[in-house]
C-alpha cells in the first residue's frame, strides 16, 4: 500500500495554491514524502511534509492576506525604504551602467532645463510692465504697387489727435514718441544716451518704477526723466532731483525723476526698435514740438511717417475689434493717389516674439525658434530616457531570476512595478542634482551663446515645483517601460531555467536606437544647413568696401554748417581718404518714399523706393560701383536736381531704353538720372535689395562716414579724426562704429541660433553615444563565450570587431534613411523664408550620415575590440 501524506496538509495546499501550480507543487512534495518514508520513518516523513508544506504555503498566505487587506505598500515607509535600499544596491553594484544612466539623464535634464529657462525668458519678454495686456503700438499697413502689404511701426503725427477726438472713450492714454540719441552734459561730464521724446502720460502707461521724483514730471516742458544708471554716471551719490542737464549743448532740463533701469527684457530694447539697446532718459514732447521747425510742420501732415504712437486701451476693449474700428483713420484724410494705408494696433504681448509681418499681420519671428528649441528640448530628454529604457531591458536576463524569486515568495506584479519605478525615481533625482550642477557650470557659456543674462531662480517656489514635477515625469517616462517589461516575466519558467527573451526581444531596443540616431542625424543636418546659409549670405557681394570705414556720431550735430571745414581738416591729417554725410548710415536704411512719376509709368501703381540724401562724396567714400553714367560731383552745380539709382530701382521702373539722362519726377519736381550703381546691401543680407533713389543734399546729414587710409594704424587715425570733429563741437562726445562690425551684426540672430543648435546637437550626440556605449558593452558581455569559441576556431580581431559592430551600423543606416527626408522637408521650408538663401546640397546629407556613422563606430569599437582581445581561456573557463 502506497504511503499517504497528511490529508489536512493536502487541503491547505488546495486552499492556498493557485490552480495552475497545484499539480506541480503536489507532485514535488509527494516525491519528497515518499523518499523520507523509505529513508527514515513514516512519523519523520509526516513531520518533514508539514514543514515543507508550511514553508511553501507561507508566501501564498501572505499574498492572500494582502489581497484581502490591501495596503498601499509604496507609501509604507518600511517598503519604501526597502525599495530605495535595493535600488541603491543595484546602482552601486553596476557602476558603469549607473554612470551611463545617471550621466545620460543628467545631460538630458540639464539641456531641457537650459532650454526651459531660455523659453521662459523669451515668452515673458514683454510681460514686465503692469499694463502689458492693454498696451499696443499704432502701426500702418500700406499697399504697394504690386499689391503687397507692408507694415511699418512709423506713423504720421496727427494720428494721435484723431484717435483722441474720435475714439477717446476706447483709450485710457495715448502718447506720441520719437527716438533721440543725444549727449547729456553736467559740468565737465558728457555722456552719450539714447532716449525718447514722449508725451507726459507715457511714463505712467509703461509703469516706470520711480526711485525718486514724480512719474508725471514731463507735464513740465523743462523736465527730464533719467534712469538710475544715468543718474549715477552724471551725479554720483549726490541728489539728482532738480539738477540741470544740458542736452546736446542746446537746451537745459531739470531732473524731475529717476526711474529704475529697464530690465533686459524691456520691449524698448526689443525687435520693434532694432537699432536701439536701451532707453535711459525721457524728454517732454511739449518742448519737442515747439523747438523743432520740421516737427511743427509735420503736426498736420498725413504723409510724414516719422513717429511712433502708443496707446493704452480702456478696460474690456478688444484689440482686434478696435483695430477694425480705427483702420480707416488715415485714409479719411488722404486720397488713394497718395497711397493706400490703414492703421493697425499691435499688442505689446506680441512685440518680441512676432516681429515679422505678412499681408498686414504678424506671422512669425522669434516664436519659430521658441517652438524649435521646445521640440529639441523634449527630444533630447527623450534620448536620455531611451538610454535608460534600453539598458534596463537589455539587462533583463540578468534580473529575470530576481523577478522570478520575488514572484515565487509572493510579490505581486504591482509591487514589482513599484520597485522598478522606485529605482527609476532614485536615478532621476540623483540625475536632477547632477543636472543642476551642470546647468550652473554651463550657464555662463549658454548665456554667451544666447546673448542672454539668464540666472537660476533659486528663490522661486515655482521653479522648484516645476523641477520636482519635471523630475517625477522624467522618472516615470524613463522607468515605465522597463518596469512593465520586467514585471511580466513568468516565475516558473525563469526559476526552471527555461526562460528565453525571444528573438524579437531586442526589437524595441533597436527601434529606440533608431529613434535616437534619427533625431541626432537630423540635428547634424540642420546645424550644417544653418551655417551654410550664414556663410552663403556672408559671401554675397555687397558692392562697397566696408573695411576701413567708420560711422561717426555725437559730434556731428550741426554739421551742415561746417561740413567743408571738418572735411578739409580731416583730409589734412593724412590719415583719411575721404569723408561724406548722409541721411542714414551705410548699413541702415531708414526711409521709403512714394510719389515718383516717369514717362511710361502705369498710373494705377504706387511704387515705393528706398530713399537717401547724401553729400557728393558719399559714393567715393564707401567705394560703390558705377554701372552706368556718373557719380555726384562738386563740379556740377545742377546735381542738386540729379538722381542716382541702383539696379533694383532701374528694374522696378522698367524703362526699355537707357535710363541715364531720363527725367523722373518726385513730389512735383523733376530730377535727371545721372548714374546707375550696383546694388549695395544696406538691410538684411538675406533679402532682395530695395530699389533705391539717391539724392544729394547737405541739409539732412544724420550720419557721417569716414574712410581711413589703408595701412594707417587705427588708434592713431581715431585720435586725429576725433580732434578734427571736436574742434567744432568740443562739448559733444566722439562716438564711432566700424562699418564692417555693424554689417557683421546683421548675421547675429542666425549666428546665435547656429551656435545654440551646435550646442544642443553635441549634447544630443553625446547622450546617444552614451547609450550606444552601454548597449555595446552589454552585447559584448552577453556574447563573451561566443567570442571565445570564435577565437579558438581562428577568428581574427577584425572579424570579431565587424561581427559586433555591424548591427549598430545597420541601425545608423536606417536612422539616416528616416532622418534625411524629414530634415529635407523642414529645412527646405525654413530656407524659403529667406529671399536670398542657399540650396540643400546632397553633400550636406552625405557628410552628416558619414559623420554619424564614424561617431557610431568610434563609440562601439572600444567595447568591440576590448571583447575581441580577451583571452579565450578566461571567457571559456566556466565551460
Amino acid at each position: 500500500m502506497a504511503p499517504t501524506p497528511p490529508r489536512l496538509a493536502d487541503r491547505l495546499i488546495e486552499w492556498f495554491c493557485a490552480p495552475h501550480l497545484l499539480e506541480e507543487v503536489q507532485g514535488d512534495l509527494y516525491e519528497r514524502y515518499v523518499r523520507d518514508v523509505v529513508q527514515q520513518s513514516v512519523a519523520q516523513a509526516n513531520r518533514n511534509y508539514w514543514r515543507n508544506v508550511l514553508g511553501f504555503l507561507r508566501p501564498f498566505a501572505l499574498k492572500r492576506q494582502a489581497n484581502e487587506h490591501p495596503k498601499p505598500s509604496f507609501l509604507n515607509p518600511v517598503m519604501l525604504r526597502n525599495y530605495l535600499k535595493i535600488a541603491f544596491r543595484n546602482l552601486t553594484r553596476q557602476k558603469v551602467y549607473s554612470f551611463i544612466n545617471i550621466g545620460g539623464l543628467a545631460a538630458g535634464m540639464a539641456t531641457a532645463m537650459l532650454i526651459g529657462l531660455w523659453i521662459w525668458d523669451e515668452v515673458t519678454y514683454d510681460l514686465s510692465f503692469t499694463n502689458h495686456k492693454q498696451l499696443a503700438q499704432v502701426m500702418t499697413t500700406s499697399i504697394g504697387d504690386d499689391g503687397a502689404m507692408n507694415t511699418d511701426p512709423r506713423v504720421c503725427q496727427p494720428i494721435a489727435g484723431e484717435l483722441r477726438s474720435k475714439y477717446g472713450s476706447d483709450f485710457k492714454n495715448i502718447s506720441m514718441s520719437r527716438w533721440n540719441g543725444s549727449a547729456l552734459v553736467v559740468g565737465d561730464k558728457t555722456i552719450s544716451g539714447i532716449g525718447l521724446w514722449v508725451e507726459d502720460k507715457f511714463p505712467a502707461m509703461f509703469s516706470l518704477s520711480m526711485l525718486k521724483g514724480n512719474i508725471n514730471a514731463l507735464t513740465d516742458p523743462s523736465s527730464i526723466l533719467i534712469d538710475a544708471t544715468m543718474a549715477q554716471a552724471l551725479f554720483g551719490d549726490a541728489e539728482p532731483l532738480g539738477k540741470i542737464i544740458r542736452v546736446d549743448n542746446n537746451d537745459n532740463y531739470k531732473v524731475g525723476g529717476v526711474f529704475r533701469d529697464f530690465p533686459n527684457k524691456s520691449p524698448i530694447t526689443g525687435n520693434t526698435f532694432p537699432s536701439l539697446q536701451n532707453a535711459n532718459y525721457f524728454l517732454p514732447w511739449k518742448k519737442y514740438i515747439t523747438t523743432e521747425q520740421w516737427v511743427k510742420d509735420a503736426a498736420t501732415s498725413w504723409n510724414n511717417r516719422s513717429w511712433q504712437c502708443y496707446v493704452q486701451l480702456a478696460d474690456n476693449v478688444d484689440v482686434d475689434k478696435e483695430t477694425e474700428k480705427i483702420k480707416n483713420v488715415v485714409m479719411a484724410h488722404k486720397t488713394k493717389a497718395e497711397g493706400v494705408e490703414s492703421a493697425y494696433l499691435y499688442p505689446m504681448d506680441k512685440w518680441h516674439l512676432y516681429s515679422e509681418f505678412k499681408n498686414g499681420k504678424p506671422v512669425g519671428g522669434l516664436i519659430q525658434f521658441v517652438w524649435l528649441f521646445s521640440i529639441i528640448g523634449v527630444f533630447v530628454l527623450l534620448l536620455a530616457c531611451i538610454n535608460f529604457m534600453n539598458l534596463s531591458t537589455a539587462r533583463s536576463e540578468k534580473r529575470a531570476k530576481e523577478v522570478g524569486i520575488r514572484k515565487a515568495v509572493g510579490s505581486l506584479r504591482g509591487q514589482l512595478i513599484r520597485q522598478f519605478l522606485s529605482e527609476s525615481i532614485l536615478v532621476a533625482f540623483v540625475s536632477c542634482i547632477v543636472s543642476i550642477i551642470l546647468v550652473i557650470v554651463l550657464l555662463p557659456l549658454f548665456n554667451s551663446l544666447a546673448a542672454k543674462n539668464i540666472q537660476l531662480p533659486w528663490s522661486s517656489p515655482t521653479f522648484w515645483l516645476c523641477t520636482l514635477g519635471f523630475t517625477l515625469i522624467t522618472s516615470l517616462l524613463a522607468g515605465s517601460y522597463p518596469a512593465l517589461y520586467l514585471s511580466k516575466f513568468d516565475a516558473i519558467n525563469v526559476l526552471k531555467g527555461t526562460f528565453r527573451v525571444g528573438k524579437y526581444a531586442s526589437l524595441p531596443r533597436k527601434v529606440l536606437v533608431v529613434t535616437q540616431f534619427s533625431f541626432s542625424i537630423a540635428l547634424i543636418i540642420g546645424t550644417v544647413v544653418v551655417f551654410k546659409q550664414i556663410q552663403f549670405a556672408k559671401n554675397r557681394p555687397i558692392n562697397y568696401k566696408k573695411e576701413g570705414l567708420i560711422t561717426v556720431g555725437g559730434v556731428t550735430q550741426g554739421l551742415p554748417r561746417f561740413y567743408d571745414a571738418v572735411r578739409n581738416d580731416l583730409l589734412a591729417t593724412g590719415v583719411v581718404d575721404n569723408m561724406s554725410g548722409a541721411s542714414d548710415a551705410t548699413t541702415n536704411l531708414g526711409a521709403w518714399r512714394t510719389g515718383f512719376n516717369w514717362e511710361g509709368k502705369n498710373p494705377n501703381t504706387l511704387p515705393s523706393f528706398g530713399f537717401m540724401y547724401m553729400t557728393e562724396d558719399f559714393g567715393k567714400t564707401i567705394g560703390w560701383q558705377l554701372k552706368a553714367g556718373r557719380d555726384f560731383s562738386r563740379d556740377f552745380g545742377t546735381d542738386s536736381s540729379a538722381m542716382v539709382l541702383n539696379e533694383a530701382a532701374v528694374k522696378q521702373i522698367g524703362m526699355k531704353k537707357a535710363i541715364v539722362g531720363e527725367t523722373i519726377q518726385y513730389e512735383g519736381k523733376n530730377y535727371r538720372v545721372i548714374g546707375v550703381v550696383k546694388d549695395i546691401i544696406q538691410e538684411s543680407p538675406y533679402k532682395s535689395v530695395t530699389p533705391m533713389v539717391y539724392l544729394t543734399s547737405r541739409t539732412w546729414i544724420g550720419s557721417v562716414t569716414v574712410a581711413i587710409k589703408t595701412g594707417v594704424p587705427i588708434k592713431e587715425a581715431l585720435v586725429k579724426i576725433e580732434k578734427a570733429f571736436k574742434k567744432y563741437n568740443p562739448y559733444l562726445p566722439f562716438n564711432y562704429t566700424f562699418i564692417d562690425e555693424e554689417y557683421a551684426k546683421k548675421f547675429a540672430d542666425e549666428d546665435r541660433i547656429g551656435k545654440l543648435a551646435t550646442f544642443f546637437t553635441i549634447l544630443a550626440i553625446f547622450i546617444s553615444c552614451l547609450g550606444l556605449f552601454g548597449l555595446a558593452s552589454f552585447v559584448a558581455e552577453a556574447r563573451t563565450k561566443e567570442i571565445g569559441v570564435r577565437k579558438v576556431l581562428g577568428a581574427s580581431v577584425t572579424s570579431l570587431w565587424s561581427l559586433l559592430s555591424k548591427d549598430f551600423v545597420l541601425l545608423v543606416v536606417i536612422s539616416f534613411g528616416i532622418a534625411t527626408p524629414i530634415a529635407y522637408y523642414f529645412l527646405g521650408n525654413w530656407l524659403q523664408k529667406y529671399q536670398y538663401h542657399t540650396d540643400l546640397s546632397w553633400w550636406i546629407f552625405a557628410v552628416s550620415g558619414v559623420g554619424a556613422l564614424v561617431i557610431t563606430l568610434l563609440t562601439v569599437s572600444f567595447q568591440s575590440i576590448k571583447a575581441a582581445l580577451v583571452n579565450p581561456v578566461k571567457s571559456l573557463r566556466s565551460e
